[in-house]
C-alpha cells in the first residue's frame, strides 16, 4: 500500500524518489542538476539504503525540506525504491538513480508526456553515458523471445533519436515516471530481486495488466553506468542469472513459455557453456539459486497470471526475435568497449 492512497487532500504535483547506497560521490551532482527543474511543491524523497558515507546527514543538512528515509541495512535497489514509494504522496512518482544527472528540460518533458496522454502508465527518460553523452546507455526495456531483457537503444547515437515519445515495453528504473494508479494496480518492485531486472519484472506485470509505457526522447540524463556494483562484477552476474529465471517463471504467460521455450533454453544452455569456457561460476550460481526457489516462484506466478487482462498476442507483439549467440556477444562487447573508455 502506498502512503498517498490515504492522503488525498492536496497531493504534490510530483514525488521524486532517489535511493542511494554509499553514493555521496554522485548524489550532490544528481540533486544539483535535478533541483532547478522541479515544479513548485515537489516532494523529494531520499532513501539512505544503509549507507556508511554520511549520506543521510548530508541530505538533511543540504535539503532540509526533503523527506530523508534512513534504512538500517541495504535492502537493494528494489527494497529502497519501495520504501521511498510508500512514503511518497503524489499521483506521479519519479524514480531517478543517484548517479543520473538530469539534463535541462528532462523533468518537464516527462511530465508533459504524461499530461498529454492520460492513458500512459509510465514514461522512461533516456540515459546517456556520462563519459559519452553522445551515446545512449538506456531508453527503457526491450525483451527478446529468449526472455533476454536489454537496454533499449543502447549504444545508439543520441543525435539520431526520434523527437516524439515512442511506445516501449517498459521504462528503465534509472529514470522512470510512474502513475500511482499503475503501481496500485500491479504492485511495487519485487523486493527479493535486490538489484537488477526489478524494473523488467515490474514492466512485465504492467504489460500483463494492459498498461502502456513510452520513452520520452527529450527527457535526457547522463548516467554513470553500473556505478554501484560494477559492470560484469561477480555480484551482478549472480543476480542477473537468478533474477532472469525469477522473471521468466513469474511473468511469462504459459502460451508464450511454450512457444518460446526452445529459444529460452538455448540461451541459458549457451550461457552455462560460456561460463564453463570463461571459468565464471557466478553465471551458473545465479541460475541455480533461482531454480532452488521454484516452489515459491510458482506460487507467485499463479497470483500474477490470474490477474492478466492483456491478450497473449498483445504481449507477444513486444517480444523481439532472438539473435544468434555471436550477435548477442558482439553487442555486449561493443557496450564493454564504450564502458572501458570512461576515465578512472
Amino acid at each position: 500500500m502506498l502512503r498517498g492512497d490515504f492522503i488525498r487532500m492536496s497531493p504534490p504535483p510530483l514525488s521524486v524518489v532517489i535511493v542511494s547506497w554509499n553514493g555521496m560521490r554522485h548524489l550532490p551532482r544528481c540533486l544539483a542538476t535535478l533541483a532547478p527543474q522541479l515544479p513548485p511543491g515537489t516532494e523529494l524523497v531520499l532513501v539512505d539504503n544503509g549507507s556508511s558515507d554520511g549520506m543521510a546527514g548530508w541530505a538533511r543538512g543540504s535539503y532540509p525540506r526533503a523527506h530523508v528515509i534512513g534504512l538500517r541495512t541495504n535492502l537493494g535497489f528494489a527494497g529502497g525504491v519501495n520504501a521511498g514509494l510508500r512514503a511518497a504522496t503524489s499521483d506521479l512518482l519519479l524514480l531517478l538513480n543517484d548517479d543520473a544527472f538530469a539534463a535541462p528540460g528532462c523533468i518537464d518533458a516527462l511530465l508533459a508526456a504524461m499530461g498529454h496522454d492520460a492513458g500512459l502508465g509510465a514514461a522512461s527518460g533516456v540515459l546517456l553515458f556520462d563519459h559519452r553523452p553522445d551515446l545512449v546507455a538506456s531508453a527503457g526495456v526491450r525483451v527478446r523471445r529468449d526472455a533476454l531483457a536489454l537496454d533499449l537503444w543502447a549504444g545508439r547515437a543520441a543525435a539520431e533519436l526520434p523527437t516524439e515519445p515512442q511506445p516501449i515495453f517498459g521504462p528503465s528504473g534509472g529514470a522512470a515516471l510512474y502513475r500511482r494508479a499503475l503501481l496500485a494496480d500491479v504492485g511495487l518492485m519485487e523486493p527479493g530481486f535486490f538489484n537488477y531486472l526489478e524494473d523488467v519484472d515490474l514492466a512485465w506485470r504492467a504489460q500483463l495488466r494492459g498498461w502502456r509505457s513510452a520513452v520520452v526522447p527529450a527527457a535526457r540524463a547522463r548516467h554513470i553506468y553500473s556505478a554501484t556494483a560494477g559492470q560484469g562484477s561477480p555480484f551482478k552476474q549472480r543476480l542477473l542469472g537468478r533474477n532472469r529465471l525469477r522473471t521468466i517463471v513469474r511473468c511469462l504467460p504459459t502460451p508464450l513459455l511454450r512457444r518460446y521455450a526452445p529459444a529460452i533454453a538455448s540461451y541459458d544452455l549457451l550461457a552455462i557453456g560460456y561460463a564453463a569456457l570463461t571459468r565464471n561460476p557466478d553465471i551458473v550460481a545465479g541460475r541455480w539459486a533461482g531454480l532452488r526457489e521454484l516452489p515459491t516462484l510458482l506460487h507467485q506466478r499463479r497470483a500474477i497470471q490470474a490477474r492478466r487482462t492483456a491478450t497473449i498476442e498483445q504481449i507477444a507483439h513486444w517480444l523481439e526475435p532472438a539473435l544468434p549467440p555471436w550477435q548477442t556477444l558482439r553487442e555486449q562487447r561493443r557496450l564493454d568497449t564504450i564502458l572501458r573508455a570512461r576515465p578512472g
